[in-house]
């Protein structure tokens, strides 16, 4: 019995593997095509081994008698490219006979052919030299007559065409595309990427027509340029920022930020090419700025929305009080019409705030080039120096969070702006107190070197012939939105925007310190001294002071209290006297008698003395010799 069994077959891999992998993988070689393998064939035969074409043929006739099968395998297959081959040499080996032939002069000699002799007309050949002779000259005159109008031009010109364009060259980017001159004006070498161009093309002016050398009074005329420079139409003109701080409908400080300019830059805009160059990057530089701000207002997240209105931005500063940022432009080469454009007002114009503004931006341009070590080959381009220790100081997430946070340019612009409100603010409460209070006095020393956002004052109260006994100094450190106020006995005072609370502390301040330092030169004690008395009228602002002064032999008292608003009240209180002292059976010990009665409050209208010192002093010296 026969069994059946089911077999398998199975072609074999047609791509060989060319490689292994450590993880496994194979590498295939891609089979080769019908091209590449007969090409591959065709190398490995040897032409020099193959038998002739006639030996072939013998063989065959031979062998055609003995086995059919074998003489039709002997027929050659590249028979017909041994045949095309074959007529290639035959027909070079004829060609290189022919040229053997041409260079031999044994074999082919090469005759010119023979023409008619020419007809020679001397009349002919004359006219022919003087036309020839005639545009010579007149390739010559027109020479000399472009040298004579260059001549020409440049001695009516301060420099001729290619000094100029030298000149331009030194002080403006410049570039050659095709058959124009092109330049740049863009901020990009200092970190810019405002999407502006700023090309203008720079060009040969026409020579302009012939003048006189002087005018009718006898000045010489001015000289024209050479070059003429084309700037884009947007940005011809005279530009400026105007940063105007407000309350209400009055300005408090204002101040611009452009490149300086000289006066003629506002009453003649085609003055000269280096003018005109000038005011084109000033028009592109405050619309660059203006659009950085804008695009900082939109993004930055304030308690009070930024806005941002065509080319004006207000932000609010204080309660009341707003920034204006707007963008300033004109195209009229009329200084009248550029002087009625100007803000109304000028007065208000605080070279402070515009010095600072310009600072600012200066400092963002140098810190856009200036990048901390290292540099690039080693490290990314602007990175922080705290990212740099990172690592090393193991720096926790909320710490590198902080660290990359930068404040933008238009919140240094709102944080120098409300210093400059607060720095008014406390100028004019501190001149206000000089003028209306006459005792004490108060002198205020600014500090010349401050910064942008912080400032510093110094006050000293003193009163009139008391000036070394009562000082009181107090150092204000004016910020952003805040006043630290620093007491000569080391207290610290903070207080808010509000400048009542500076005027609260100015006033509560030195009476009360004079007449404790009057009391130790007099001999009297101080018993209690309360910077906030809850005794007698409420005050509108702040809160008064009190002290109890006790003679040297303690039967007379003095209480002082001193309100910013109300003033000074003065009370005094005595002990009984012998006479009217009577003792009893109940009372026989006479130290009841220096207990002190009740307070009566004095006319203190009436005392004789220029301040609140002098009359305190007058006083003790009564009670102590009564």
């Amino acid at each position: 019995m026969s069994l059946a069994a089911n077999v398998s077959l199975e072609t074999s891999d047609e791509y060989v593997v060319q490689e292994i992998t450590y993880d496994g993988q194979e590498k295939y070689i891609t089979p080769l095509s019908m091209s590449e393998h007969l090409s591959k064939l065709a190398q490995k035969i040897d032409f020099s081994h193959v038998t002739s074409y006639d030996e072939c043929e013998t063989e065959k006739v031979e062998d055609s008698a003995e086995d059919n099968k074998d003489s039709a395998q002997l027929s050659w297959p590249w028979e017909s490219v041994r045949t095309k081959l074959k007529t290639t040499l035959t027909e070079l080996c004829v060609l290189l006979d022919d040229l053997l032939i041409l260079k031999d002069k044994r074999y082919l000699v090469l005759d010119p052919v023979s023409q008619e002799p020419l007809e020679f007309k001397p009349l002919t050949s004359v006219v022919a030299r003087k036309k020839a002779l005639a545009a010579s000259a007149a390739i010559i005159q027109n020479g000399v007559e472009s040298l004579k109008s260059h001549q020409n031009d440049v001695n009516r010109r301060a420099v001729d065409f290619h000094s100029e364009l030298m000149t331009i060259r030194q002080n403006w980017r410049m570039k050659k595309v095709g058959n124009s001159i092109l330049g740049d004006l863009s901020y990009r070498s200092a970190g810019s990427r405002y999407p502006h161009s700023g090309t203008f093309e720079v060009s040969k002016a026409p020579s302009p027509p012939q003048q006189p050398v002087s005018s009718p009074q006898g000045a010489p005329s001015p000289r024209a340029s050479a070059l003429k420079v084309t700037v884009p139409s947007d940005l011809e003109g005279v530009s400026y920022i105007h940063v105007s701080i407000h309350k209400d409908n009055d300005s408090l400080a204002s101040g611009d930020l452009s490149i300086p300019l000289p006066p003629a830059a506002v009453s003649s805009l085609e003055a000269s090419w280096q003018q005109k160059l000038e005011n084109a990057q000033n028009v592109l530089f405050c619309k660059e700025l203006f659009a950085q701000l804008a695009r900082e207002a939109v993004q930055l997240q304030l308690p009070i929305p930024t806005l941002v209105v065509g080319n004006q931005i207000i932000a609010t500063l204080f309660p009341g009080v707003q920034l204006s940022i707007g963008l300033c432009h004109t195209t009229v080469p009329n200084k009248k019409i550029h002087e009625k454009q100007q803000p109304p007002s000028r007065s208000e114009h605080k070279p402070v705030l515009e010095h600072s503004l310009h600072q600012l931006l200066r400092e963002i341009h140098f810190n856009a080039l200036h990048h901390p070590m290292p540099h690039p080959s080693t490290a990314t381009l602007g990175i922080s120096r705290k990212k740099y220790f990172a690592g090393s100081e193991a720096y926790d997430r909320h710490t590198l969070a902080e660290s990359c946070k930068s404040e933008t340019m238009l919140e240094h612009i709102i944080s120098q702006s409300q210093h400059v409100v607060l720095r008014l603010r406390t100028m004019y409460m501190i001149d206000t107190l000089a003028c209306e209070i006459k005792d004490p006095l108060i002198v205020a020393h600014w500090l010349c070197l401050n910064s942008a956002t912080r400032s510093c004052v110094k006050i000293n109260i003193v009163s009139h012939g008391y000036e070394i006994l009562a000082r009181t100094p107090i150092i204000f450190h004016v910020g952003v939105r805040n006043i630290k106020a620093v007491c000569r006995d080391g207290r610290t005072f903070k207080m808010s925007y509000e400048s009542q609370e500076l005027r609260y502390l100015i006033m509560s301040q030195h009476q009360i310190n004079a007449v404790q330092a009057l009391s130790k030169l007099m001999g009297w004690k101080v018993l209690s001294h309360n910077t906030s008395c809850g005794v007698g009228p409420v005050e509108t602002i702040g809160t008064a002071s009190s002290v109890v002064l006790a003679s040297p032999n303690g039967d007379r008292m003095i209480a002082v209290r001193h309100g910013p608003q109300s003033g000074a009240q003065v009370s005094v209180s005595l002990s009984p006297h012998d006479q009217d002292f009577y003792p009893s059976t109940l009372v026989r010990d006479r130290k009841w008698q220096n207990v002190n009665g009740r307070f009566k409050e004095v006319m203190w209208e009436k005392i004789e003395g220029k301040n609140l010192v002098s009359k305190i002093e007058y006083l003790m010296a009564c009670l102590t010799s009564f």
